[in-house]
């Protein structure tokens, strides 16, 4: 039973990781040889305030790119 847990910064609607979760399920899938109902796909979503890059949070490394 393959769990593949993915942490990612807050912002992705419910589509994009459902696309995802279904990629990912079908390459463990292909790769481990198993069927799709043991492979669980978990999201983390991190508050770009919580998550700090190189000292900075991501909402700052946005914000000075101009994307916030």
């Amino acid at each position: 039973m393959p769990i593949v847990r993915i942490t990612l910064a807050e912002g992705r609607t419910k589509a994009q990781k459902h696309a995802l979760a279904r990629e990912v399920t079908e390459s463990v899938v292909r790769h481990c040889d198993i069927g799709a109902e043991h492979v669980y796909v978990l999201f983390e979503d991190i508050p770009p305030d919580e998550w700090m890059v190189g000292g900075d949070t991501i909402t700052e490394r946005r914000r000075a790119r101009g994307e916030a």
